[in-house]
């Protein structure tokens, strides 16, 4: 994956080397059962002796432990060695038109907390970010002036829904206390200037032009803070799980429409961090008024038929879509997800397959996205440096 991730929060002790960063990947990829030394050495083609200093030093900062040995062709059992998930923590924020995700993810990406609430984003950035500094406190429960460490989740705050924590953080290594937050990733629909922290004239939402949005939550809550489009986080966070497709598109269809492209495993955001706006290709001339200012959009077209019911003509019109990122992009594979198709998703897979089909393209539809999908995505914004991605 591409470093192209502005001002990230991942700044562990580990993070002294790009090797360190290499050998952190490769055992979070390697899951539980984790990988000997001689493995690391030889997917790294670093040396041996380097694999050991780099292994002791995360192992002392409670990073890596033990995972057991596994026998070898010849001499003595090898050592293998398996990531602590527990060692460390990132909040992902998802900051949709009507409703407000936060979540607390472990270093393997996995969810330990979640709370969700309704939000409305028209409502101004300073109610919006108020909402997301209560929450993200409420999460990690903790209140103003604490040391952002040692999160325990699963209170109840005053507004909203709390998803409580049934795996509440453990303890880092062999009993110490839980991993530190390394940061806050924070997606909401673009565009918007990803380098700069800043979001862009959000369809429907102007006002939100060029807000300071990830300074202003950095200084709230004393923690780094990235902050991203959407439909970026979750391609992010897709193009980081095993065996993801090198090339895809991830189509979002909720209370927008857009979508996050990964070519040759790098996600692309343009020279402007822009890049993925399907939602506001022209595909009728003269058609209806969108709230980009256009005309004939995908995004006003496909909610209209969504509006009305007709999933199938929301599916076809989705489909159109992505058939014109398939064509221009050559991508491998197609990836759905957002809250309209999670609501039928066999009616949205098959309607852009059947599209997809009828033009001769062979691009595979996946609906491969959860309702966390963003929100997990966002967290990966902070994790993903950790790990060299």
């Amino acid at each position: 994956m591409k470093k192209d991730l502005g001002p990230a929060g991942a700044n562990l002790p580990a993070l002294r080397s790009h090797n360190a960063a290499l050998v952190l990947d490769l055992l979070r990829t390697a899951g539980g059962p984790g990988i000997s030394r001689l493995e690391l050495a030889d997917r790294t083609g670093l040396t041996p002796q380097a694999v050991s200093k780099i292994t002791a030093r995360l192992r002392a900062e409670g990073l890596v432990t033990e995972a057991g040995r596994r026998a070898s062709t010849g001499g003595k059992p090898r050592t293998v060695l398996r990531l602590v998930p527990s060692a460390g923590h990132a909040v992902g924020v998802h900051l949709d038109r009507d409703e407000l995700t936060v979540l607390l993810a472990d270093l393997t990406g996995a969810t330990v907390a979640e709370r969700r609430r309704p939000l409305d984003l028209g409502s101004g950035a300073g109610p919006v970010l108020d909402a997301v500094e209560s929450e993200v406190r409420a999460l990690l429960n903790r209140g103003p002036g604490t040391d952002p460490t040692g999160p325990t989740a699963g209170t109840v705050g005053e507004a909203g829904e709390a998803r409580a924590s049934v795996n509440p953080p453990a303890p880092a290594g062999s009993g110490g206390a839980p991993g530190a937050v390394v940061g806050i990733g924070v997606a909401m629909p673009g565009p918007l200037d990803h380098r700069a922290g800043v979001p862009g004239r959000v369809t429907g939402f102007p006002a939100w032009d060029g807000h300071p949005v990830r300074d202003e939550l950095a200084r709230r809550l004393g923690l780094p803070v990235v902050l991203d489009k959407d439909t970026n986080a979750a391609a992010l966070g897709l193009a980081l799980r095993p065996a993801a497709p090198g090339s895809f598109a991830y189509v979002h269809l909720g209370t927008g429409l857009g979508a996050g492209l990964v070519l040759g495993g790098a996600l692309l955001r343009g020279d402007r961090t822009g890049a993925g706006e399907l939602g506001h290709q022209t595909v009728q001339l003269d058609g209806p008024p969108c709230g980009c200012g256009g005309r004939g959009c995908l995004e006003v077209l496909c909610l209209a038929a969504v509006a009305r019911c007709d999933l199938g003509e929301a599916a076809r019109i989705l489909g159109t879509g992505a058939a014109n990122l398939v064509r221009l992009l050559d991508i491998d594979q197609v990836l759905l997800g957002g809250r309209v198709v999670l609501g039928a998703p066999g009616a949205f897979a098959d309607g852009v397959r059947a599209v997809l089909a009828g033009l001769g393209l062979p691009a595979p539809v996946t609906v491969a996205a959860g309702p966390r999908a963003v929100a997990e995505g966002a967290a990966w914004l902070v994790l993903g440096p950790i790990f060299g991605q």
